[in-house]
C-alpha cells in the first residue's frame, strides 16, 4: 500500500521564493516522476477536498514553478490538474448514480403507498354503501305499505342468504321484530317472504335464533297453521324449515316442544309420507330428531301416533337412518321403551334391520336400540328371541361393523344369561332346591353315604345335561339359520341340502362357538 504524506504543497514540491532575485530551487533528491507519484499517493490516500481545491488554485495561478525547465513545469502542473479533475468526475458520477437509484426506489415505494391507500378508500366506500343499503332495507320493513315491506323482506332474504356479516348487521339494525310482525299479514306472499328471511337470518347464528323465538315467531307460526283456512303449502314448508333451524339451539328445544309444534310436524310428515325426495319431509324428520334430544319432549312425541308410523316406514331407505335416530332418543326414557314394545310387530321389524348389511349405519343404530331394550326389560328379551334375533346377532358379530359387532355381542351375553336362568328354573324346581343341592349330599353322607348322596348327584348331572342340551339346540338352530341366509345370498337353489360334513359340524358344536 502506498505511503501517505501530509497534504502540504510546500513540503511536497519546493520552497517558496526568497530574496531579491526571486529564484527558486528544486530539492536535489526530487525528480518529476517522484513528484507525480507523491501527488497520486496524496490523492489516493483521501486528501480532503479543501486541500485539493487549494492545490488546484495554486496550480492555476502559476504559483508552483519548476526550476529545471519550462517544459517540465507545464507537464507537472497539467498532471496534477488532470488527476484532480478525474477524481472529481468519478465522485460526481457515483453521486449521480446513487441519486438516480434512490429516486427509483422512492418512486416505487410511493406508487405502492398510493395503491394501498386507493384500495383502502375503495373498500371503505363499499362498506359504507352496503351499510346504507342495510339501513334502507330495515327502514322499509317498518313502513305501513305492505307491498314495500314485502319487497324489503325479499331483499333481506337475499342479503342474508350467504353472508354471515349481513345476518349480524341486519339483526343489529332491528330487522327481526318487523319480519316477525309480517307473519300476521293475510297475504301468503308476505308470509313466505318473512318466513324465509327469518330462516336465512338464523342460519349459523345462535344469537339470531334466540332473538327470533324471543320475538314470538313460534306462536305466530302455529297461529298460521291453526287458522280456519288451510295454509298455503309453501307457507307450511317455510314453517317446517324454521322449526328445523330454530330447534337446533338447545335453549329453544323446550319452548318449541311445549308450544304444540310436534303434532304439526308429525301431521306434515304423514301428509308428505308418499312423496319421495320431498325436502319438507326430510326437514320434519330432522326437526323431530332435534326436539327428541331434549328428554321432556319425549312425552309430547308419545302423545301422537309417531312411533307406529316410524316403525312401519323403516323399509324406506331414504329415511330409515333418520327414523332410527329418533327411536334411539325415545328408548332413553322408560315410557319411550314401553311405547315401542307396545307397537305390534315392533321387534320383528327391528330385528330385520340387523340383516341390512348394505347399511352399516342402520345396523349400528338398531343394535343400540335393541341393546338398551334388552338390558332394561325381561319381556322385551323374550319378544326378541321369538323374533329370531339370535341368528341375526350371530351373523352381525361376523359381518357387521366394529361398533355393531360389540353391541351384538352384548345383546347375546344378556340373552345367554337370561336363557341359563330360564333353564335352571325349568329343571331345578326352584332356586332354594338348586342352592341346597350340594348340601344334600354332604348332610346325608353321615347317615347313608351310599344312598341319598348318589341320588342327589345323579339329579344334578341330569340337570346339567338338560342345560347342555338346550344350549346345543340353540347353537344348532342358529347355525342352520345362518346357512339358509348364506345360501340365499349366494343365489343357490332353494332345495340346496348341506353336506354331511356340515351336519356333523353342527351336531358336534357346543356353546364354545358362541362369541360371548
Amino acid at each position: 500500500m502506498a505511503k501517505c504524506y501530509r497534504n502540504d504543497v510546500g513540503s511536497l514540491v519546493l520552497d517558496r521564493p526568497s530574496g531579491a532575485a526571486h529564484h527558486s530551487r528544486l530539492w536535489t533528491a526530487f525528480s518529476g516522476s517522484a513528484f507525480r507519484r507523491k501527488i497520486v499517493n496524496a490523492v489516493s490516500c483521501g486528501a480532503s477536498s479543501r486541500h485539493r481545491q487549494q492545490l488546484m488554485r495554486e496550480v492555476e495561478s502559476d504559483e508552483v514553478v519548476v526550476v529545471s525547465s519550462a517544459t517540465a513545469s507545464r507537464t507537472t502542473a497539467t498532471t496534477i490538474k488532470s488527476v484532480l479533475e478525474h477524481s472529481n468526475e468519478r465522485k460526481s458520477e457515483r453521486l449521480k448514480a446513487k441519486g438516480e437509484k434512490t429516486n427509483v426506489k422512492s418512486d416505487k415505494l410511493l406508487d405502492l403507498l398510493n395503491l394501498a391507500e386507493a384500495e383502502a378508500d375503495a373498500e371503505t366506500r363499499k362498506k359504507v354503501e352496503v351499510l346504507e343499503e342495510f339501513k334502507l332495507v330495515v327502514k322499509e320493513l317498518q313502513v305501513e305499505d305492505e307491498g314495500m315491506r314485502r319487497a324489503a323482506a325479499s331483499r333481506a332474504r337475499l342479503l342474508a342468504k350467504e353472508d354471515s356479516e349481513a345476518r349480524v348487521t341486519l339483526a343489529m339494525l332491528g330487522a327481526i321484530p318487523p319480519l316477525v310482525g309480517m307473519l300476521d299479514f293475510e297475504d301468503a306472499d308476505s308470509q313466505i317472504a318473512a318466513l324465509y328471511a327469518l330462516l336465512n337470518l338464523g342460519i349459523g347464528n345462535d344469537v339470531n335464533k334466540a332473538a327470533i323465538v324471543k320475538a314470538g315467531a313460534v306462536h305466530k307460526m302455529l297461529k298460521l297453521i291453526e287458522s280456519p283456512n288451510a295454509p298455503d303449502p309453501s307457507v307450511s314448508e317455510g314453517i317446517v324449515a324454521n322449526f328445523l333451524g330454530l330447534s337446533a339451539l338447545d335453549s329453544n328445544k323446550p319452548i318449541i316442544g311445549s308450544s304444540g309444534a310436534i303434532p304439526f310436524l308429525v301431521k306434515t310428515l304423514k301428509i308428505l309420507g308418499n312423496k319421495n325426495g320431498s325436502q319438507a319431509k326430510q326437514d320434519a324428520l330432522r326437526a323431530l330428531y332435534n326436539l327428541s334430544i331434549f328428554p321432556p319432549n319425549i312425552s309430547f312425541v308419545l302423545e301422537t301416533d309417531l312411533l307406529p308410523y316410524l316403525l312401519n316406514t323403516l323399509g324406506d331407505m331414504e329415511v330409515s337412518e333418520r327414523i332410527l335416530l329418533i327411536l334411539s332418543n325415545v328408548v332413553s326414557t322408560p315410557e319411550g321403551r314401553k311405547a315401542i314394545s307396545s307397537v305390534p310387530d315392533a321387534f320383528p321389524i327391528l330385528v330385520d334391520v340387523l340383516n341390512w348389511t348394505d347399511s352399516p349405519g342402520c345396523q349400528e343404530k338398531v343394535s343400540y336400540i335393541l341393546m338398551v331394550m334388552a338390558h332394561k326389560a325381561y319381556g322385551d328379551r323374550q319378544a326378541m328371541l321369538e323374533a329370531g334375533i339370535v341368528s341375526s346377532l350371530l351373523e352381525l358379530t361376523l359381518l357387521g361393523s366394529t361398533l355393531a359387532q360389540k353391541r351384538a355381542s352384548r345383546i347375546l351375553e344378556v340373552l345367554r344369561v337370561d336363557k341359563g336362568k330360564q333353564v335352571s328354573e325349568n329343571f331345578g324346581g326352584n332356586s332354594s332346591a338348586a342352592v341346597s343341592a350340594p348340601i344334600c349330599g354332604s348332610s346325608s353322607s353321615s347317615t347313608n353315604p351310599n344312598g341319598t348322596s348318589k341320588d342327589c348327584f345323579e339329579e344334578e348331572e341330569d340337570m346339567m345335561s338338560e342345560e347342555k342340551k338346550a344350549v346345543k339346540q340353540l347353537v344348532q338352530q342358529s347355525l342352520q339359520n345362518n346357512m339358509r341366509r348364506i345360501v340365499k345370498r349366494a343365489n343357490l337353489p332353494q332345495d340346496f341340502v348341506p353336506s354331511e360334513h356340515f351336519k356333523s359340524l353342527t351336531a358336534s358344536s357346543t356353546s364354545k362357538s358362541l362369541p360371548f
